[in-house]
């Protein structure tokens, strides 16, 4: 007979303990010194007497997240100097973006299913560790093709850390504060993209495009070690892997992900996105298949009965295309119409993001104090007033209008998120969690990836008050939506 210890298989018999197989009789002391966990395990026990530990992971999950997150937005702003460096086409550079966004975003599902099944903190520091070797690797991509595929893989294994991050936290803490540290998990979403854009910025300027990725390694590095000495693992199951349920969902969500990142360039009428969407639609109706009749699911679609688990999921995902959709074309508002510059431009738009930043916490308080139902609805709701207060302030050309509602949209969606991700993952079992964060950030990536394409067609170009006052408008209607899915939520007592 074994029993459950830690991150171990412990067997009844002392003899046979997996640290001694083999080993000499030794003094206790030293035999402690000798186990591979033996300074972790120290760690987390003064960390423990302490009442800190919970904190610790916290930071320590978050240190993974934020190392993989920052690099995007001063990618995105230097990708036409890279495109001159390897003397390609603007549209050929920028699947360093689109790429890594299809991709990341097949695999979650399956690295928050190998949380699941070996130990989200395996998972983690595995996917921590690659995302650090990678990011060494592509400061010496020599082409295009080369910086593309390094920037693929790095996204991939680097987006390990979202879904164990998750599982890791709402494992260290009780439920009735798992919300709040949600609201921190939130906040690093924010803040790491704005940390790209202030700090990289000058040192692009300086260096060039390569000292980015020096940077993330850095930070990779530096949260891999701390993850190391602090995280303690989560307890794996033991059942087999699906693999039929990993494949078509792959196929599923890469072909919807692939129609609404290309329809932008092609137009909606092109047969190659009506085979994307149709290769999707038949890879999804496989998955639901395989699943139902998989001993072993990869997801267990019983989940989506849970009123909880589908509406947190379906509002996320509404929630994110209309942030995100405004995030995209406001900048084009602000260059063509507002004829602001570029770094006037980049300044105006932090206000949201720190506005969310600043924000993201106080959701997680929010939804503690008041529930997670009532957080999410409200923030929601603000969301959806700020999109309509932008709206008229492009059709205006109003700058104080257009700052009022980018205050409310990062004041908005720092409230609403917390709340939604904790409230998709408490609806299900804890040895599921993985599984269940990981669908909640698959469903926050499709709803983006739809938020924008429909926004930026809406808008299709016309660099004219009123095209973005049209597609500003589908995005309050986008937040609206979500408002009602999170009313929709059953209020769980408050511990």
């Amino acid at each position: 007979m074994a029993r459950w210890y830690g991150d171990k298989i412990v067997s009844a018999m002392p003899d046979l303990h997996p640290d001694t197989i083999g080993a000499r009789p030794e003094a206790p002391g030293r035999l402690d010194r000798l186990r591979p966990n033996a300074l972790r395990d120290r760690v987390v026990a003064r960390l423990e007497a302490r009442g800190s530990y919970s904190k610790w992971v916290l930071f320590a999950a978050l240190s993974g997240t934020f190392a993989t997150s920052f690099p995007i937005t001063i990618l995105t702003i230097s990708l036409g100097g890279i495109a001159t460096e390897f003397n390609v086409r603007e549209t050929t550079i920028a699947w360093v973006l689109s790429a890594p966004l299809l991709l990341s975003a097949v695999a979650l599902p399956l690295l928050g299913k190998l949380g699941d099944l070996y130990g989200h903190r395996r998972v983690f520091l595995i996917g921590s560790a690659l995302a650090t070797l990678t990011a060494v690797a592509t400061a010496w991509a020599w082409d295009a093709p080369s910086l593309i595929v390094l920037r693929t893989i790095a996204a991939v294994v680097g987006g390990a850390t979202q879904p164990t991050s998750i599982a890791l936290i709402m494992g260290a803490y009780p439920p009735r504060d798992r919300v709040h540290a949600m609201g921190w998990w939130s906040m690093t979403g924010a803040l790491a993209p704005a940390f790209g854009l202030v700090a990289g910025g000058p040192l692009v300027d300086l260096f060039g495009w390569r000292v980015v990725f020096l940077m993330q390694a850095g930070v990779a590095l530096l949260a891999l070690i701390l993850a190391t000495l602090v995280l303690r693992e989560t307890r794996p199951q033991r059942v087999r892997r699906e693999i039929a349920g990993v494949v078509t969902l792959g196929v599923g969500v890469g072909g919807l992900m692939l129609a609404l990142g290309r329809v932008r360039e092609v137009g909606i009428g092109a047969a190659s996105i009506w085979i994307a969407i149709a290769v999707g639609m038949l890879g999804l109706l496989a998955f639901v298949r395989v699943e139902r009749r998989a001993t072993a699911p990869l997801l267990p679609l019983e989940f989506f009965r849970l009123r909880n688990f589908t509406a947190a999921i379906a509002s996320n995902a509404f929630n994110g295309g209309a942030y995100m959709g405004a995030f995209a074309i406001a900048p084009l508002l602000f260059l063509n119409v507002f004829e602001y510059s570029v770094t006037t431009t980049a300044a105006v738009m932090l206000i949201r993001t720190l506005t969310l930043t600043l924000a993201s916490p106080l959701g997680g308080r929010l939804g503690a104090r008041i529930g997670e139902r009532e957080a999410s609805a409200f923030g929601a709701a603000v969301i959806a007033v700020s999109l309509v207060i932008i709206a008229f302030g492009s059709l205006w050309v109003s700058v104080a209008t257009m700052a009022c509602g980018l205050v409310l949209q990062g004041l908005g969606h720092g409230l609403s998120i917390p709340s939604l991700t904790s409230a998709s993952t408490g609806a299900v079992p804890e040895e599921h969690l993985g599984i269940a964060a990981a669908t909640n950030r698959l469903a926050a990536q499709i709803g983006v990836a739809f938020g924008i394409t429909a926004l930026m067609m809406v808008y299709g170009g016309h660099n004219e008050p009123r095209a973005f006052f049209h597609a500003f408008l589908v995005g309050a209607a986008m937040a609206a939506l979500a408002t009602v899915l999170a009313a929709g939520m059953q209020r769980r007592e408050r511990p």
